[in-house]
Order: structure tokens, then C-alpha cells, then sequence
């Protein structure tokens, strides 16, 4: 998972820090044609994004090294807290962002909806540990590093099913397998993720989550029509 995120970060973000966005998006690459041309807020949140997202993905592995934890308790913390700042940074980024994603109304409410839940789940680990919960803080950092790690299985589902179009063989228009496969990576690039973090997460016996129920005796919730 460390390998797999570094790669991705060198991958995601060196290219936007060593080439102008017109550069690049004269060359075709990655994200740059759609956001080369942006109002300036909206290429400043993309540069913020990526660079705060690569922090993430480089610390956050971090954060699950057991000998880091019990070795150096200081060196856990503090990484810990650089990881969530990126977190809440990209994560706020990622919502300026997403009315300008290229997947249309897709990627609007599928990466806006990953923006929040990153935010969200990064929010509820932080005030966990202040609470002294240490079982509830690791099961929340599961879940936020599961939506961080949406970066480099975005790439991977791409990868997926650009091959799964080029099966039938034939003539294989790139550029158009390329747009159906980024139409539908906005929620599997993270909602895979989260299932197998709370599958962990119940098998490692922290604390799971589960919506409220109905309790005997509680007064039942009226009927909408």
C-alpha cells in the first residue's frame, strides 16, 4: 500500500509542479486540458488539491506502522496531524473543484460526495483520539485513509476498464474508452474502498458503523407519505 501510494503521488503530482498546465495540456496529459483555462480560484484548488492529496498519500501509510506507534509515540502524533491538515486542505480543494470535474454531472456529485466523506471522516478520527477513544480513532482512520487511497484505485479502475473495452478487439478508440471508463470511476474509485475498510474494521473488532435501531418501547418515527 506505501509503494502503491508513492507511486501515485510522483505519478499524480510531479508532472503539475515541473510544467505549466497550458504545457501540459497541449501535450494531452492527465487532467491539465480540463482545468488549463479554469479561473484562477479553480487552478489554485486543483494545485492545492494535488499537493495536499500527495502529503496524504505519502504520510498516511505512515499512520498504520505499529512500530512507529509504540517506538515513537511523538513521531505518530505529529505525522498524524500533518496528515489530516492535507486531508481537510485537499478535501476542501476537491469541493471547489467538482462543478468542473470532466465527468459531468457524474463526477460533480461523486467526487463531491468523496470531498465530504474525507473531510467528514478525518473530523470524527481527530475528535476521537482528543476523547481518548484509540479504538474509534483507528476504525475512523481506516475509513479516511480508505477515501485517500481513492487515488491510486481511480488509476487502476481506469486501467481495468480501458482493458475490459478493448476485449472485443477490433478497431479501439482510445479517447472514447477513456471518457466511459472516467464516467464511472467517481464512486467505484471509493465506495469499494470504504466496504472493505468496515469489513477490516469488524474483523479487527473496533468499532463498527451501523445506523440507529429501532429500540422496544421507543416511540416509532411517523409514517411520510
Amino acid at each position: 500500500m506505501l509503494l502503491s501510494s508513492l507511486a501515485i503521488a510522483v505519478y499524480a503530482v510531479v508532472p503539475y509542479l515541473t510544467a505549466s498546465l497550458a504545457a501540459l495540456a497541449d501535450e494531452g496529459a492527465g487532467l491539465a486540458p480540463n482545468y488549463d483555462g479554469r479561473p484562477a480560484f479553480v487552478q489554485l484548488a486543483f494545485y492545492v488539491h494535488i499537493v495536499a492529496g500527495g502529503v496524504a498519500l505519502v504520510v498516511g501509510p505512515l499512520q498504520f506502522w505499529r512500530g512507529l506507534r509504540t517506538r515513537h509515540p511523538r513521531v505518530h502524533r505529529w505525522t498524524g496531524r500533518g496528515y489530516l491538515v492535507a486531508v481537510l486542505t485537499a478535501g476542501v480543494a476537491g469541493l471547489v473543484m467538482a462543478p468542473f470535474n470532466s465527468a459531468g454531472l457524474v463526477g460533480f456529485f461523486g467526487f463531491g460526495a468523496l470531498a465530504v466523506l474525507w473531510i467528514a471522516t478525518g473530523l470524527r478520527a481527530y475528535r476521537s483520539i482528543r476523547a481518548g477513544d484509540v479504538a474509534s480513532h483507528r476504525a475512523w482512520m481506516m475509513r479516511n485513509f480508505a477515501l485517500t487511497y481513492a487515488a491510486v484505485t481511480l488509476r487502476l479502475w481506469i486501467g481495468v476498464l480501458l482493458g475490459a473495452q478493448a476485449l472485443p478487439g477490433g478497431d479501439f478508440d482510445f479517447e472514447a474508452a477513456f471518457d466511459n471508463a472516467y464516467a464511472a470511476v467517481p464512486f467505484l474509485c471509493w465506495i469499494p474502498n470504504l466496504l472493505v475498510a468496515e469489513w477490516l474494521i469488524r474483523r479487527r473488532g473496533l468499532p463498527s458503523y451501523a445506523l440507529p435501531a429501532h429500540r422496544p418501547g421507543s416511540p416509532v418515527p411517523p409514517k411520510t407519505t
